[in-house]
């Protein structure tokens, strides 16, 4: 007896499914950490200033001036001089172990060098020198997921090496794949690839002083005479009266994971994984608590215009149960924030108001810019959507945006929000164009 087509097929396509069986591979990109212990002598002595070197990891970006500062996760900072947007020229990097914010009045930088707070004069930009330094304030931090610690009894930091790999290994075809965006952690368990960053706003200098500029994930933030810091459950406060020689004011117990701080006006809006906090800020020195908006566990940083404030709500390392959105909240009564409208979003991190246009960057997915005029309507008023670019955090500057990812460091001609022109890009691995 012949077999009939039918037979045939269904031949072929179990042949096809042993095959996969035997043969499937997957790519799976790991994430390993190795504990260390380094001494505060040792990270003290470590901070200089050295030649320029490429992006590796970039992270917070800054903005005084004709300067630009980079964050390189862990490490120190970048020193880029940004007079000519479309050929930023490399001029030196600061070392400085455990770095993650930087924050800037007029020639005095301020950066965390793990448990410490630094002053550095930067009149001299390719000599950056330490003029301040207020000791052990910060006790634990955060940097790729991976937690570090203060040891006060040995005057050192417990901190954890991350390291990635990329394995290819073969599997049945009937396993779980590794779906996109994911990875397979140690110990076996799903996990989402997040790295947060950020950088600092400042809305309000000292008379006769000048503040530089950053994104929507500050943990760094410059009001009046004190600069601001959050850390996992409080806000610090240092008195930088006298710009060289910081000196720890206050700290201001919040809550739980706390994550950004965004100086409005005179309020501060505090993003957590599990709300914003609206602080009093008509005294500078005593901040007072109005509300909180709460949502579901989630890595949120927060902008403001006007009576709206915009959060991007999204899955992750510490909070990869939430949901990925931004919210528009109605903060015309401080005291009672109430949601507009939630908009579904793919992977939503660092954005930038620039009013009526909201550029919001979406990791891997890209950046996006909207019209925001209608506040039940944002949704159908998406200006572009640039999809071939990393975009983890943004500032508008007016006619110019600038965009750091895990790709590098990007200037746009935003003058038509619905065409951005890259003037320049940063590649990681490089140090010039």
């Amino acid at each position: 007896m012949r077999p009939t087509p039918l037979l045939l097929l269904f031949a072929v396509l179990t042949t096809g499914l042993w095959s996969c069986n035997d043969q499937c591979q997957e790519t799976r990109v790991v994430k390993q950490m190795t504990p260390v212990t380094v001494s505060l002598m040792e990270i003290r002595r470590s901070l200089k200033t050295e030649a320029p070197r490429a992006l590796e990891h970039p992270g917070k970006i800054y903005i005084k001036g004709n300067y630009l500062l980079i964050n390189e996760i862990k490490k120190g900072l970048h020193v880029i001089d940004n007079s000519n947007p479309a050929a930023p020229r490399f001029v030196s990097f600061i070392n400085i172990p455990g770095n993650g914010d930087m924050a800037v009045r007029d020639n005095i930088l301020y950066a965390d060098s793990y448990t410490d707070l630094v002053a550095l004069d930067i009149t001299d930009p390719t000599q950056p020198k330490e003029v301040g330094r207020v000791g052990e304030v910060f006790k634990n931090g955060q940097f790729e997921g991976a937690w570090w610690s203060y040891n006060e009894s040995i005057g050192a930091i417990n901190d954890q090496k991350v390291e990635y790999r990329t394995e290819t290994i073969s599997t049945n075809c009937e396993e779980n794949p590794v779906m996109p965006g994911m990875w397979w952690g140690i110990g076996g368990a799903w996990r989402m690839m997040d790295v947060a960053f950020s950088s600092s706003a400042a809305p309000a200098s000292a008379p006769g002083s000048s503040d530089g500029k950053g994104g929507s994930m500050a943990r760094f933030a410059l009001y009046n005479q004190f600069l601001y810091t959050v850390g996992q459950n409080n806000l610090h406060l240092f008195d930088i009266s006298n710009p060289a020689k910081p000196a720890s004011y206050s700290t201001v117990n919040i809550g739980w994971g706390i994550e950004t701080i965004f100086p409005y006006k005179d309020k501060l809006f505090i993003g957590s994984s599990t709300g914003m906090y609206i602080y009093d800020n008509s005294n500078p020195s005593d901040p007072k608590q109005l509300s909180v908006f709460q949502h579901m566990m989630a890595c949120d940083p927060v902008v403001v215009q006007d009576n709206v404030a915009y959060v991007t709500l999204r899955s992750g390392t510490t909070c990869r149960n939430a949901q990925n959105q931004l919210d528009l909240v109605d903060i015309s009564d401080l005291s009672r924030p109430r949601l507009i409208k939630s908009y579904p979003m793919q992977n939503p991190h660092g954005l930038s108001i620039n009013f009526p246009t909201l550029y919001l960057c979406e990791g891997q997915y890209g950046l996006k810019t909207f019209n925001v005029t209608d506040q039940f309507g944002v949704d159908k008023n998406l200006l572009s959507h640039m999809k071939e670019v990393d975009a983890y955090d943004v500032i508008s500057l007016g006619k110019t945006l600038l965009m750091v990812g895990k790709d590098g460091f990007y200037q746009f001609d935003a003058t038509n929000p619905r065409q951005l022109r890259q003037i320049s890009k940063i590649p990681v691995g490089k140090s010039a164009i």
